[in-house]
């Protein structure tokens, strides 16, 4: 399993790479794996600003449809466009290609509340 040391994580298995006040957002590679296959990734809310926790797209695997909730309050301004015809790049390279969405955040305070590396690991029973 891929845990990244340098990366943030949230209880509902996004990650978190910050650069000054833009977080870079994408899944994990353990939620990737349970998910399966992804064949489609949905995210309606560009341009939009929405509350940490709020609903910001969706990822749909063969198996199942999930919700992506984000993981900071802001700006949401960027999407991996290449997802559209590429999905499975959240399989094959969930913290790099695999990316989803960058944000400008509103309030850097909430990245203290997010989980290190190792707080992720305990989740998840790595």
């Amino acid at each position: 399993m891929n845990i990244p040391l340098e990366l943030k994580y949230t209880k509902d298995h996004e990650w978190v790479k910050m650069e000054g006040d833009i977080a870079t957002v994408g899944i994990t590679d353990f939620a990737q794996s349970e998910l399966g296959d992804i064949v489609y990734v949905e995210v309606e809310t560009l341009d939009e600003t929405l509350a940490a926790e709020e609903i910001f797209g969706t990822v749909e695997a063969v198996k199942t449809v999930s919700d992506l909730f984000l993981p900071l309050s802001g700006d949401i301004i960027e999407f991996n466009n290449a997802l559209e015809d590429e999905p499975e790049k959240v399989n094959k390279d969930p913290y790099g290609d695999g990316w989803m969405i960058k944000i400008k955040c509103s309030n850097l305070s909430e990245v203290d509340g997010l989980l290190s590396a190792e707080a992720y690991k305990n989740l998840i029973g790595a």
